[in-house]
């Protein structure tokens, strides 16, 4: 019976971070197309901003936890719509790196005031305390779910260089 009870808590809490998820990218969907962009432009705005320069489309890609084939594609749309360019280093002619032009920096400012404001918005009414304890359970989750999507890979190295990552991202990003 106990074993019972504590599967479909399981499952619920699986299942109540899916939909959190999904409710939480079709809002942001929403706040960045007011702005005249898709989540995924923004995300790729954001990474090519706030990674170190140069940037190449595979460290967005990592970055972003998608595929290379993916974000190339998403780039080729941005480079068309005038929001990046494409530089082919000068070094290594197979490499090409990604730079946001004037045009996306006047979507991505506002971009971001307006995915500030949702996040106060929608975090307002959460206490200080149970946002710390809702990450602490997130950062858990996450640690989990490493060795599940690659086994032979050193967790305790990712999870360093995610949190590293994602403060960097925060700082740069809270500028």
């Amino acid at each position: 019976m106990v074993n019972s009870k504590l599967e479909n808590l399981d499952w619920k809490l699986l299942r109540m971070v899916y939909q959190t998820y999904t409710r939480v990218k079709s809002c942001l969907d929403h706040v960045f197309a007011e702005q005249g962009l898709t989540s995924e432009q923004y995300q790729v705005l954001t990474a090519t901003k706030y990674l170190d320069a140069p940037v190449r489309i595979t460290d967005i890609a990592q970055w972003l936890e998608r595929s290379t084939n993916s974000v190339s594609m998403i780039v080729d749309r941005m480079v068309k719509a005038g929001l990046l360019r494409r530089v082919r280093d000068r070094g290594d002619r197979r490499v090409v790196n990604v730079f946001i032009t004037s045009k996306g920096e006047k979507a991505f400012k506002p971009a971001t005031i307006a995915a500030r404001k949702f996040a106060q918005q929608t975090m307002l009414s959460i206490p200080y305390e149970d946002k710390h304890t809702f990450t602490s359970l997130s950062e858990m989750i996450n640690y989990k779910l490493l060795p599940y999507l690659n086994p032979e890979a050193d967790t305790e190295v990712i999870l360093k260089n995610d949190i590293r990552r994602r403060d960097t991202l925060m700082k740069r990003w809270l500028k």
